[in-house]
C-alpha cells in the first residue's frame, strides 16, 4: 500500500520471497527504505547474501539492490525525500551517516525480543494509519517513521558504545568522510584525494578511520567503486568500456584488471552470472 501527499510518497509492503517481484522493487528504486527482517531469514543486499541472526532492521539508500532469498514475514517501508529527507532531519534524529550514509558497514540493527516487539507494534500502527484518509495521516506516518529511526539510532549507538564526547567526535568525522566518498567516488580514487578534502594527512585519515572501521580508507573507496561497477553491469546495458569511463578509468583494460582482482571474476563473467 502506498500513500501520496502531493509529491510526498510513503508506502509499506510485505517483503517475502513469495510476495515481492523485481518490478515491484524497481518501481521504488529511488525511495529510501526501512526493512524489518525476521530471524533466520536470508536476503541479498547488493549481491551479498546475508542470514539474520536475530530480528533485524536494515536501512537502505536508493539504488541499493534488494532480493528476499529465503524470507517470510518481512516488512518494507519506503518513502521519497519529499516525504522525509534524512539530511534535513539529521540534527533532529542524529542518523545521517549512522543509518543511511554509512559506507563502513551495512547498517543492520539487531533487535532483542523486547525491541523487536516494540518495532513491530510501530509497523502495525503504520499499516493501520495507511488505511486512514483524514488530514492528520501524513504527519502521523512521518511521526511513526521518525520514531523507528530514533529508536534504531539509540540502539545502534548502544551496540557500538558511542556515548562519550570523543567517540561522538569520531562519528562526526566518519560521517563527513562517508559523505565525501559517496559524492566523489566516481572521480576521486585515492586516499590522498580525500585527505586533501578533509585537510589532513593520508596517515591521519587512516588512523581516524581505524578507530571505527575494520576496513582501511583505501578499501572503503575501492569497495564503493566495485559496488557501483556491479550495479551498472547488472542493471544497465552499458559496455565495460562505458562503465570504466563513467568511473573515471580512461584505460578500460586497467579497469577490467582492477575489477577482476577485487572480485575474482571478470566484468563480463559477472554480468553473465547475474
Amino acid at each position: 500500500m502506498i500513500k501520496e501527499f502531493s509529491f510526498k510518497k510513503f508506502g509499506n509492503l510485505e517483503f517475502s520471497k513469495s510476495s515481492v517481484q523485481n518490478d515491484t522493487l524497481n518501481k521504488i528504486n529511488e525511495h529510501i527504505k526501512v526493512l524489518f527482517i525476521p530471524q533466520k531469514a536470508i536476503i541479498q543486499v547488493d549481491f551479498q547474501e546475508i542470514e539474520m541472526k536475530t530480528d533485524t532492521l536494515l536501512f537502505i539508500n536508493p539504488h541499493v539492490i534488494l532480493k528476499p532469498c529465503e524470507t517470510i514475514g518481512g516488512q518494507l517501508m519506503h518513502f521519497n525525500r519529499d516525504f522525509y529527507c534524512v539530511e534535513i532531519h539529521d540534527h533532529e534524529v542524529a542518523c545521517d551517516g549512522i543509518l543511511y550514509n554509512n559506507v563502513f558497514e551495512i547498517p543492520f540493527i539487531n533487535l532483542n525480543e523486547e525491541q523487536s516487539a516494540d518495532i513491530q507494534k510501530i509497523i502495525s500502527d503504520i499499516q493501520s494509519e495507511l488505511k486512514n484518509e483524514d488530514s492528520g495521516t501524513e504527519e502521523m506516518l512521518r511521526t511513526l517513521l521518525k520514531l523507528i529511526i530514533l529508536k534504531s539510532t539509540r540502539i545502534w549507538k548502544q551496540q557500538h558504545q558511542l556515548a562519550d564526547n570523543i567517540q561522538q567526535a569520531d562519528v562526526q568525522f566518519l560521517r563527513k568522510f562517508s559523505k565525501l566518498v559517496e559524492q566523489h567516488f566516481k572521480t576521486l580514487h585515492t586516499v590522498a584525494d580525500y585527505a586533501d578534502l578533509l585537510c589532513i594527512t593520508p596517515k591521519n585519515l587512516s588512523k581516524k578511520i581505524s578507530l571505527v572501521s575494520k576496513d582501511t580508507p583505501n578499501e572503503i573507496i575501492k569497495n564503493r567503486i566495485i559496488l557501483e561497477s556491479k550495479r551498472l553491469l547488472v542493471h544497465t546495458a552499458m559496455s565495460v568500456k562505458e562503465i570504466a569511463y563513467t568511473l573515471n578509468y580512461e584505460d578500460d583494460a586497467y579497469f577490467v584488471r582492477f575489477f577482476t582482482k577485487h572480485t575474482g571474476i571478470s566484468p563480463t563473467s559477472f554480468r553473465k552470472q547475474f
